[in-house]
């Protein structure tokens, strides 16, 4: 199993510890290296993107991190950048210029509208209440539409680029299974994720297994359904636990490893002094 995590929140954004103590957590737990990805700025400020202004202050004290912890643990500067539409995404100067080890493209909002503003958007990583009010406003309570145009969108963000790894892919099921007519089984999702998935490994992309709801609701991100078609796919995977407390940044990670061996994974793909390279699962 690889004691490494690529996707992790601190106080820069809507993490609850300084990046310090994360790194601390990671070496008492003989982790190999540690990546922070905190929330990109947004063109609209909310309460857990990191603010524009921030990104000088967050870029030197990872690189602070790295020099403290040289030669005890491998530390990696990287960012979870949201794709809005074609106008905000990972692919934009003021992202592809930073200096970066690696991004995240994400989604947490869809669009509702060409204005990029947060009461334009539906957020599907939030509270179910205000997710279902808003399909119900916006799609008269379908949830086949909404989940059509996530998809939409999904590959959008795939087809612009800009991006190393593909952020908790299929995330909208956390709060579509609970629609009374909302099943991963369901034709139209399984074609979806099939269009997603094959455009994925067109790309040349990476994808991470996020872990982060694993021991609370047992789920992944992308669904654990889906691990055997990523696996025949050769696409390749890490295994990110997604966390904003320090204590919680090994949840769940035996767990989905033992589900990628399941689903026929011989590697995982990982940052080895600076290089992208697959690791044997053992």
């Amino acid at each position: 199993m690889q004691y490494s995590n690529y996707h992790s929140h601190c106080t820069f954004c809507d993490g609850r510890s300084l990046p310090e103590d994360f790194v601390k957590f990671a070496l008492s737990n003989h982790f190999r290296a540690y990546g922070f990805s905190s929330h990109s700025p947004l063109p609209f400020e909310t309460n857990w993107n990191m603010s524009k202004g921030d990104m000088p202050e967050y870029l030197a004290e990872i690189e602070r991190l790295k020099k403290k912890y040289e030669g005890q643990i491998e530390i990696y500067t990287g960012l979870e950048i949201d794709y809005l539409d074609p106008t905000y995404n990972a692919a934009i100067p003021f992202f592809a210029e930073l200096p970066l080890d690696y991004r995240i493209g994400s989604i947490h909002y869809v669009a509702l509208s060409d204005r990029l503003i947060e009461e334009e958007m539906i957020c599907i990583d939030g509270p179910f209440r205000d997710f279902a009010h808003k399909v119900l406003d916006h799609f008269k309570g379908d949830i086949r539409l909404m989940g059509e145009r996530y998809f939409d969108t999904v590959e959008q963000m795939i087809e612009i680029g800009g991006f190393d790894i593909v952020g908790h892919m299929d995330k909208i099921y956390m709060n579509s299974e609970h629609f009374n007519d909302f099943s991963i089984e369901a034709d139209w999702y399984r074609k979806r994720m099939h269009d997603c998935l094959h455009l994925i490994a067109e790309k040349g992309l990476m994808m991470e297994i996020n872990c982060k709801n694993w021991m609370k609701k047992q789920q992944t991100f992308p669904h654990k359904n889906y691990m055997k078609m990523i696996c025949e796919l050769q696409i390749p995977v890490m295994v990110n636990s997604d966390c904003h407390y320090p204590n919680l940044v090994n949840d769940g990670r035996k767990e989905t490893f033992q589900l990628l061996k399941e689903a026929g994974f011989k590697t995982t793909r990982e940052l080895v002094k600076g290089e992208w390279q697959d690791v044997a699962l053992l």
